[in-house]
């Protein structure tokens, strides 16, 4: 059994890779460009994840703190709560604004 000249050369591909062809066919026939990040875009985002990297470090030292003062388990656990939720807001925060950047 002859096969064709290109099979012969190509080792087999992954399920990854093979999954990444489609999602990319996928996105070329919905008309999406993909464009790298520059450099620059690369420096702006770096420091913004430092900026919110350190947001999120205060509002751990201060949430640890507020536990520390919490007297009954209930005020404990609304400070557990508006804790993940202030996480959530400012990662989401964050991840618009990688967004933006990577958009220029």
């Amino acid at each position: 059994m002859s096969y064709p000249p290109a099979m012969k050369e190509e080792a087999p591909k992954s399920a990854y890779e093979l999954a990444m062809e489609r999602l990319r066919q996928k996105d070329k026939d919905a008309g999406v460009v993909e464009r790298s990040v520059t450099d620059e875009q690369k420096a702006a985002i770096a420091e913004l994840r430092r900026v919110y990297e350190a947001k999120q470090a205060e509002r751990e030292i201060l949430h640890q703190a507020s536990l520390r003062k919490a007297g009954d388990p209930e005020s404990f656990a609304a400070l557990e709560e508006d804790y993940h939720k202030e996480r959530e807001r400012v990662a989401a925060e964050r991840d618009l604004k990688i967004e933006e950047i990577r958009k220029r």
